[in-house]
């Protein structure tokens, strides 16, 4: 190899070793502004931190919303089982009453009644027994919910408000007693 190919070869080679000084030059410079985003990002992570906190706070004072309205459908369960007992039983009684006085019916004079009575009784209490579940259910979610907003685990902005549907069951309960009382007694509004 001659003078002038060695001269060539190490042109070539400083050359080389320029752009490889360059190329990691630019690399040094990218990991430092990687380095400062990284450095932005722990700054925006703190204040993200608290949005995340504060979601998962209303995310969980949601929960026991939803969590309250199950237990109503639960006791609306409830109300339309009680319901068709108690229904079944009063018609079984009116209709049945009715047919003994029919010539040739062969029934006992109070079958219809007892049976009757025992539908309506099973169905006052399976409602009361509901009734009596769904109260002690929600006492016990509200003062698990408190409990939790007394820590600061959860925001207690929105309240639990009057269950409608509990009060539509006492009614139907009512209306029970009074259609036993009209079975038994045979007295008004059922008589």
């Amino acid at each position: 190899m001659d003078r002038s190919d060695a001269d060539m070869a190490s042109v070539e080679f400083s050359a080389y070793r320029t752009n490889l000084s360059h190329h990691r030059t630019g690399l040094s410079d990218h990991r430092t502004s990687l380095s400062e985003y990284r450095t932005d990002l722990s700054t925006h992570r703190t204040d993200l931190s608290i949005d995340r906190t504060e979601m998962s706070m209303r995310r969980t004072g949601m929960s026991f919303q939803r969590t309250r309205l199950s237990a109503e459908r639960t006791l609306m369960s409830v109300i339309r089982t009680s319901l068709s007992l108690i229904g079944f039983g009063f018609t079984i009684y009116q209709v049945f009453g009715r047919l003994i006085q029919v010539p040739g019916v062969r029934l006992e004079a109070h079958a219809p009644r007892n049976f009757g009575v025992a539908l309506v009784v099973l169905g006052i209490a399976m409602l009361v027994l509901g009734m009596a579940y769904h109260v002690n259910y929600m006492r016990e979610l509200r003062a698990e919910r408190a409990a939790m907003m007394g820590e600061g685990l959860v925001h207690g902005d929105s309240r639990y408000p009057v269950s409608f549907t509990l009060l539509t069951a006492a009614a139907l309960l009512v209306i029970g007693l009074l259609a036993i009382a009209s079975m038994v007694f045979g007295v008004a509004p059922f008589g």
